[in-house]
């Protein structure tokens, strides 16, 4: 016949199995919701002649789904998606889209600045002196 456990000896079990499940936590989620975002940056720089309405698409899909998440777009997201829009043609969504970047992240704005100063530029140069 086995000796009934001592109440000193469940009390340490007991503890011990309280640590652990107290220790164990659930990861942290992430901080944006990054996708397939970093492969379409790499696409569009592997292969620059590739169609920018082909990842316009997807790109917005991503971005709407992060919506409705309610998760955070990665940094670069706004900036990219809008090179993407100004060479489709719509500068007026790239223009947007950099300024929406630089309010996400402001540590963006001398990128942003720079790309937004480029867009103005043409249209001073149509401009009459």
């Amino acid at each position: 016949m086995k000796p009934a456990a001592s109440p000193t000896r469940s009390l340490l079990v007991g503890t011990f199995i309280a640590l652990l499940a107290g220790c164990a936590h659930k990861a942290p989620a992430p901080l944006y919701m990054w996708e397939a975002f970093p492969k379409m940056q790499y696409d569009t720089l592997l292969r620059p002649g590739m169609a920018p309405l082909e990842q316009v698409g997807a790109m917005e899909a991503q971005a709407e789904k992060a919506r409705a998440a309610g998760a955070s777009l990665p940094p670069g997201f706004r900036a990219h998606l809008g090179m993407l829009k100004l060479a489709a043609g719509d500068a007026d969504q790239a223009r947007q889209l950099w300024l929406a970047e630089k309010a996400a992240f402001p540590e963006s704005t001398p990128y942003m600045d720079q790309l937004l100063k480029r867009l103005d530029a043409p249209a001073k140069k149509d401009k009459p002196a």
